[in-house]
């Protein structure tokens, strides 16, 4: 194998791996008192790595149980609490401390358990629960992480339920059998646009356009923020029909006062509805091959008028710097998923003028490990 020259900054990181890797090392930085404290936080860092699974399956173990509901309204002894979820009080134990340890439960004193800060947190987030639910197929695709790199595993469990979920929706006319797929889109999505909201004022626009809009989830996130704004949804025609419902539910409940508009076809097939001055596409580009996200994009292009908006809202990958939540994520979840891949920015902007939009820029959110955005004009 031919390797090329090294530069200044490939022998000092070739310099700092051999001592890092020298066991001789390693006691010695123990020992010392100045750095003694970077190895124990190497270490630690170390460990989690390894032990990473054992903690997505407590915390796993505590949704499966709604162990945090069942503390929502206060702490509760050892006793209860193994006897309201039917697990022995020995296995129990075993469970309370290992999600204490990890900040999902606090100890109270003695034997009483109550609500650690991120089991807090997720109480207020139902649709992190939702997505840990699910995560039960991508465990089973990454328990031969190599072979799913290889691609020898013909049918992912991912890929599977994906391509089942789809299927029902493009079958079910009347929305019957559209539930797996719609929810765990929706799941999150509230989550999302609170970042697109604060990030981009939506009240400067006429009539907005979600693209794979769901079960509306974002569009009445949406209205919320901008009560003048209309809202038009397209999606599949199973999905847009449980939308209307649900938008029609949130009308009646005096919950939404915006005009609501929904549409049912394919993005590859049909044309977009006329008459938005803004489309959203919200964690819908980076489930696409480059093929595949191109056409969208240049659906949505011909659907805007000149001095339309795009915003392009989805979780990117990060250009030098690598994120957990994006580049080991999201990378490994859609290759287990069998299509898409999360994209840079540049990467993003490249396909979006490619399209046939200018004026692309990033607009910043506050979690961008949750999602980023793009900001296109026509």
């Amino acid at each position: 194998m031919n390797r090329k020259r090294e530069s200044l900054s490939d022998r000092f990181f070739s310099w700092r791996n051999r001592l890092l890797s020298n066991p001789d090392f390693q006691r010695k930085a123990r020992r010392n008192p100045l750095l003694r404290i970077m190895a124990r936080r190497r270490a630690r860092a170390l460990f989690d790595l390894c032990s990473g699974f054992v903690y997505s399956q407590i915390l796993s173990s505590c949704v499966q149980l709604d162990l945090f509901q069942l503390l929502k309204s206060g702490p509760l002894t050892r006793e209860q609490i193994a006897q309201a979820v039917d697990i022995e009080q020995d296995s129990i134990d075993v469970l309370l401390r290992s999600a204490t340890s990890l900040k999902l439960l606090e100890n109270r004193g003695g034997a009483v358990y109550g609500l650690g800060i991120h089991g807090a947190a997720l109480l207020a987030n139902p649709g992190v629960c939702k997505m840990i639910e699910h995560h039960t197929f991508f465990y089973r695709d990454m328990t031969d992480p190599v072979s799913l790199l290889n691609r020898e595993q013909d049918d992912t469990m991912l890929s599977m339920f994906w391509d089942y979920a789809g299927a029902r929706e493009q079958q079910s006319g009347d929305g019957l059998g559209s539930e797996p797929y719609t929810e765990l889109m929706s799941a999150s999505q509230a989550m999302v646009a609170e970042q697109i909201i604060d990030s981009y004022p939506l009240r400067n626009h006429q009539r907005i356009l979600d693209v794979g809009g769901g079960d509306g989830t974002f569009l009445r996130t949406v209205a919320s923020a901008a009560p003048d704004l209309s809202l038009m949804l397209f999606d599949l025609p199973a999905v847009a029909a449980q939308a209307e419902k649900a938008f029609a539910k949130s009308q009646q409940n005096g919950q939404l006062g915006n005009e609501v508009r929904c549409y049912g076809g394919s993005v590859f097939d049909d044309e977009l509805p006329q008459g938005a001055d803004v489309i959203s596409l919200v964690r819908v580009i980076h489930d696409h091959n480059d093929d595949a996200a191109l056409a969208i994009l240049k659906r949505c292009r011909m659907a805007l008028p000149r001095g339309g908006t795009l915003l392009l809202a989805e979780p990117m990958a990060r250009e030098r710097v690598g994120d957990p939540a994006t580049d080991a994520y999201f990378g490994f979840y859609l290759h287990a998923m069998g299509r898409g891949r999360p994209r840079t920015t540049e990467e993003l902007l490249a396909l979006i003028e490619q399209a046939g939009f200018n004026r692309c820029k990033p607009s910043r959110t506050h979690l961008p490990m949750l999602t980023s955005l793009l900001v296109a004009k026509v």
